[in-house]
């Protein structure tokens, strides 16, 4: 079941040509992670959400609340019958129908959609492999809007074609200016030493929900310096380790890129501290 602007529809028949996020990518989305009825993260998702429709001139609804979409979203959830599972969700929100690039009227849409995960908690996983290589066919423009969940999404797609048809676990993507911005599917952070680098925001990394919660927990461990400073890709097989952050896998490592292999001693202790951090709050 599918919940379309507060009513649960079967399919995704909703969807009509003139939708304004099918036609011209002119939507946002939110991918969250649900454990046993709780979001994770919810207060900093909901806060990015709104902050993304005022920068993409959307009108907020009155009704849009955080207390509103948390219950739409469990709503969402229940009538898949995943309550006591651990669900992935995806949160879209579109101008609806009608229009050219300019809208004609300024009404929002919202459709959630509910799958099971597999697990509850935050594990390090394919220990065995994970190879990721630069995509160089396009790149991403510096800037606020790059950092933005839209569903204009197409170098992501390529790249994730690109990966398959090389034998790539994921592509690492690169500004205009040539400066490592992120992964395909998340936000990327580089060790070398005691030291933890991940791009700044106006590079034009993802405003990333885990890599918020990571950058916090770095800062409140103690014993690793945090640098939000651009990364060359010259850095990338000087590095100690590299790692990728979504809030659905929480930390990913990257074993091999070229001909560097990497460890995986400070991203499996930064999940663990993340974990930790989840079950205090």
């Amino acid at each position: 079941m599918i919940n379309f602007n507060g009513k649960l529809v079967e399919g995704s028949s909703f969807v009509t040509c003139d939708n304004r996020g099918y036609k011209y990518g002119d939507a946002l989305f939110e991918t969250l992670k649900v454990v046993h009825g709780k979001i994770l993260f919810w207060e900093d998702h909901y806060f990015r959400l709104m902050a993304s429709m005022r920068i993409m001139r959307m009108e907020i609804p009155m009704n849009f609340t955080m207390e509103f979409l948390e219950s739409e979203i469990l709503k969402t959830i229940n009538a898949n019958g995943l309550a006591k599972s651990s669900v992935r969700v995806r949160c879209n929100i579109d101008r609806g129908d009608g229009g050219k690039y300019l809208p004609k009227e300024r009404n929002i849409s919202y459709s959630i959609i509910a799958e099971r995960l597999d697990s509850d908690f935050y594990t390090v996983s394919n220990l065995k492999a994970y190879t990721v290589e630069l995509y160089k066919d396009f790149f991403i423009a510096p800037g606020l809007l790059s950092t933005l969940k839209t569903n204009n999404k197409a170098i992501n797609v390529l790249g994730s074609i690109y990966a398959e048809e090389n034998d790539f676990d994921n592509c690492l993507l690169l500004n205009t200016n040539k400066s490592v911005v992120e992964a395909l599917q998340g936000n990327l952070f580089l060790v070398s030493g005691e030291s933890i680098k991940t791009p700044p925001i106006l590079d034009g990394c993802l405003n990333g929900i885990m890599r918020k919660q990571i950058i916090d927990v770095i800062l409140n461990s103690g014993d690793y310096v945090l640098d939000e400073t651009s990364i060359s890709p010259f850095e990338l097989q000087k590095a100690d380790e590299l790692f990728i952050t979504n809030v659905i896998v929480g930390i990913q490592p990257i074993l091999k890129y070229r001909k560097k292999n990497f460890e995986t001693k400070i991203s499996e202790d930064l999940l663990r501290r993340l974990n930790t951090k989840m079950r205090l709050s």
